[in-house]
């Protein structure tokens, strides 16, 4: 479905994402950017995680941020600690674009769907009892 701004219900216009908003966002001057609040259109189900788990893989996602991306040389997706945001819009961000320093943008490798069933698998991984990012100061 398609909004009167030109946008989908997804946040995507034409596959690019709109900028996206998140609770924690510290806004110059005070002042909130243009942005919307994106989120995951693809109901999860045990398929989709399925499916995300798939594709976290061979895109190597696990190469860096370890199995069940609990963190290994990229930072943990399960523990709570986010720099760019935790939202499923940020999340959807960070994989299209990419990020500084190693998180590279995927946006023309991957349809939007498959980066939001990526999204999916990681908001179903379980927080593990012990977090290795617990120990950082």
């Amino acid at each position: 479905m398609v909004a009167a701004c030109g946008r989908s219900d997804s946040g995507v216009s034409g596959g690019i994402p709109a900028s996206i908003r998140y609770p924690d966002h510290v806004a110059a001057g005070g002042n909130q950017p243009p942005a919307v609040e994106v989120k995951n259109p693809i109901p999860s189900d045990s398929t989709v995680v399925a499916d995300g788990g798939k594709i976290f893989s061979a895109m190597n996602c696990d190469g860096c941020h370890g199995g069940g991306a609990t963190g290994w040389v990229g930072p943990s997706l399960v523990d709570g600690r986010w720099r760019y945001g935790g939202t499923d819009g940020a999340l959807f961000q960070s994989i299209f674009y990419g990020r500084p320093r190693g998180m590279p943008a995927y946006g023309g490798i991957l349809s939007p769907g498959a980066i939001w069933k990526i999204v999916s698998y990681i908001r179903a991984q379980p927080v593990p009892v012990t977090v290795p990012t617990e120990s950082f100061k």
